[in-house]
């Protein structure tokens, strides 16, 4: 799958005060990944519900009214850097990130794609996993991964120059008819159909299913972590170092770089009364 002898692991659980280091790390490591040529993988999700915008969604005609029924409902939200459309991280959902180096063996954008959606395949080798758009769930795209016609994860990928990031989020468990509702009603509170500039989707909460509704041995994310961590393992040897890394001057200050520009990014929302 990658060209490299090893490959390091990060996992992160981030609290409301430290969602933005979502994508801080996202972006540093993948600086990293750019910089050092060498592959990684991040496992993380949020400890609260929440609603994790795209750049799209910025254009919602009433976007603080989405946003203020987001508070009411106790979720919280951020603006990401990737992906079009809004997307929900909970502690049933698994985000992963798989960091590529680029520079020796270029992978076009469908290629990249097709890296982590066979990596998808061999850890849930009991299903047939189609790789189509389900465009009624939220965030559709080309690349979503689906079971008998039901969605259970997106991915998006980011690029530097001889780096990629390929970023998927998968409903492990929990009730993902309320995620779907819940982004339902977002947009149609926030008045996206009002305007033809930009495509929002309308969401069917039947397009969309959790793995534990599909096999009860997905009751957390250890267990889908375990299964991506076994196929990797076959071709890499884990580097044991990721701590150093960690602490590294290199890496905090690109981390401090990038959670700038996050925190930059997210001054251009509404502040909600209840958001941390």
């Amino acid at each position: 799958m990658l060209n490299n002898n090893s490959i390091t692991i990060f996992e992160a659980n981030y609290s409301p005060a430290a969602q933005l280091e979502a994508f801080a790390d996202t972006n540093a490591i993948l600086e990293l990944t750019n910089e050092l040529q060498q592959p990684f993988l991040h496992f993380w999700t949020t400890t609260e519900p929440t609603l994790i915008l795209g750049i799209n969604d910025r254009h919602l005609p009433k976007l603080e009214s989405g946003l203020e029924q987001l508070v009411n409902q106790r979720y919280q939200y951020f603006l990401r850097n990737s992906g079009g459309l809004a997307v929900i991280s909970d502690p049933g959902v698994l985000n992963v990130s798989l960091f590529l180096p680029n520079r020796s063996h270029p992978l076009s954008v469908d290629d990249a794609y097709e890296v982590i959606a066979e990596l998808m395949r061999q850890s849930l080798p009991q299903w047939q996993l189609g790789t189509y758009e389900i465009t009624d769930s939220y965030c559709p795209g080309k690349y979503d991964l689906s079971i008998n016609g039901q969605k259970i994860a997106g991915i998006a990928q980011r690029r530097e120059k001889d780096a990629i990031v390929l970023m998927l989020y998968m409903s492990v468990f929990g009730n993902q008819d309320s995620r779907s509702e819940t982004v339902a009603n977002f947009y149609e509170v926030a008045d996206a159909y009002s305007q033809t500039k930009w495509n929002f989707p309308k969401v069917n909460k039947s397009s969309m299913t959790s793995l534990v509704d599909l096999d009860s041995q997905f009751n957390t994310l250890d267990v889908m972590k375990e299964k991506i961590s076994a196929i990797i393992q076959h071709d890499y040897s884990l580097n044991q170092n990721s701590a150093a890394i960690l602490s590294s001057e290199q890496f905090k200050q690109q981390k401090a770089r990038q959670l700038r520009k996050m925190i930059l990014r997210n001054e251009q929302l509404p502040k909600i009364g209840g958001q941390h």
